[in-house]
């Protein structure tokens, strides 16, 4: 006797969120932010707090998440990195066009859901939406037998959520303002390093110790020197031996900064860090790392965009995703690891920064 091919499955489900809804509505609620630029959010911990409400709600195990969100020419951003690489978790970008509409995002989240509930993948879908586009996704689900959970925010008046999306939902359940609170924090300032006057730096090799980026930012140095081609602070004299800087041309500021690394210095630093790897010496030298380190930089600011690279600042950590980024990229261009090289490694992390903080303008100095 032939078999049902309709066999009660077992019970299993999904999470789809839609990050633009969650992110705005959450931002309104709890600080009073319009733009995503106006607050961070810590996304790691968030996932796991939503994944361990459903489970309290659910029965049955977690296939995975399904992240929705959008970036300007579906490159995703810093955060959006960070998320794709989490387990049991699926990052789907739309594009964010020029006036900041999500394009692609609706249909995306209509095809995941659909797709799992005709193959039977799961019983349960939680939808963390509140867009009346949804509303296919929804009705295409429950026709394949899949029970919907539409999850919202908690509105700061009325409601957030189309009506005939909370209608059409199995169960309705709003997240309090005190569930999201711990993962949204209002966006800090940007700080710019102080420059204290210089007295009489330590000389090393000839030259003034001046500290790198990493050290400003950890506050282990007591002075620094300004940004190259940057004037003296009032009431100090230009260091000795340099020449004072050069007034500006009538009708045009001064923003004298150093020339970006040639691609011919770029070629021959990696050539010279390539053979001290192959030579078995204890790897590259600081002057070839911090000329890697500006090339990518360099790069990445030219593919990735500036507003994606200033979601790094202040700096000077790396997240963990994007520090792993930096050193294939160098491993790359070196032809070998730097793995065994600590310090190596500390030096490209420095001839990065360097060229994002003179890209926005902020005080940097290199260590000899």
């Amino acid at each position: 006797m032939a078999t049902s091919e309709f066999v009660p499955q077992p019970a299993r489900y999904a999470i789809f969120v839609d990050a633009g809804y969650l992110y705005a509505a959450s931002g309104a609620l709890l600080l009073g932010c319009g733009s995503r630029r106006e607050y961070r959010v810590a996304a790691e911990k968030l996932i796991k707090a939503l994944t361990s409400h459903a489970d309290s709600q659910l029965l049955g195990e977690l296939l995975r998440v399904y992240w929705f969100d959008a970036a300007p020419k579906r490159q995703p951003t810093v955060d959006q990195r960070v998320i794709a690489n989490l387990p049991l978790v699926k990052l789907r970008l739309g594009n964010l066009n020029a006036q900041g509409q999500q394009k692609g995002v609706d249909a995306q989240l209509r095809a995941d859901l659909e797709a799992l509930a005709r193959h039977r993948a799961i019983t349960d879908a939680v939808l963390l939406a509140g867009d009346e586009d949804m509303l296919p996704a929804v009705e295409a689900a429950q026709r394949y037998g899949v029970r919907v959970h539409l999850w919202g925010v908690e509105p700061t008046h009325g409601s957030n959520q189309a009506e005939w999306l909370v209608w059409e939902s199995d169960t309705v359940e709003v997240l309090p303002a005190d569930f999201l609170r711990p993962y949204f924090t209002k966006a800090k300032a940007l700080p710019v390093p102080a420059v204290p006057p210089v007295d009489a730096p330590p000389v090393v090799g000839g030259k003034p110790a001046v500290p790198s980026p990493s050290q400003v930012f950890a506050g282990r140095v007591p002075s620094v020197r300004p940004a190259p081609g940057a004037p003296a602070p009032a009431g100090e004299p230009a260091p000795a031996g340099e020449p004072e800087p050069a007034a500006p041309a009538a009708g045009h500021a001064n923003h004298a900064s150093p020339p970006a690394p040639t691609p011919a210095t770029v070629a021959a630093a990696l050539n010279a860090a390539a053979a001290s790897l192959s030579e078995g010496k204890l790897g590259p030298d600081r002057a070839h790392m911090l000329e890697i380190g500006e090339h990518v930089a360099q790069k990445w600011i030219f593919e990735r965009g500036r507003d994606n690279i200033r979601d790094l600042l202040p700096g000077p950590i790396l997240p963990p995703v994007i520090d792993k980024e930096l050193l294939i990229e160098a491993e790359k261009e070196l032809g070998g690891s730097l793995r065994p090289y600590q310090e190596a490694r500390t030096w490209l992390r420095d001839g990065f920064w360097e060229r994002v903080y003179r890209e926005f303008g902020i005080g940097y100095g290199t260590s000899d």
